[in-house]
């Protein structure tokens, strides 16, 4: 597991709601690029449903972390790309399944206007840091 250093309220800054204002490390740098509510076999899990997509959602960054030799305890941020900020919590609730709040990263939640395709809810990309 990667050693890394979380600084929820650096001096100065206004106290963080749900994210780390900064998060460092010393390691390989992976990048996984947006993840969707897409399964292994290309079909859209959870149409309509935001709880159903974020599970899938975070299953896929899961995968993808694990490809890298990675897995959310490496996570050093986390963007979320949402069509309506009414579905942060489902996505809050799904990342709670998988990072305890004591080791939540860096983030950044913004809405957007539409994503790849219209019955996408959501879209998050993550980065991590592995090994030291």
């Amino acid at each position: 597991m990667t050693e890394l250093t979380r600084i929820p309220t650096p001096a100065g800054v206004a106290p963080a709601a749900q994210y780390s204002h900064v998060v460092l490390g010393r390691g390989r740098f992976v990048a996984v690029s947006g993840q969707v509510a897409l399964d292994e076999g290309g079909g859209l899990v959870g149409e309509g449903d935001a709880a159903a997509q974020a599970r899938q959602v975070f299953e896929n960054l899961r995968r993808c972390l694990a490809a890298a030799g990675a897995d959310f305890d490496d996570v050093v941020k986390l963007t979320f790309f949402v069509t309506d900020m009414a579905h942060m919590p489902a996505i809050r609730a799904a990342r709670a399944e998988h990072i305890p709040d004591d080791r939540l990263p860096a983030a950044s939640a913004v809405q957007v206007a539409g994503l790849v395709r219209p019955e996408f809810l959501m879209e998050i990309e993550a980065f991590a840091v592995v090994g030291g």
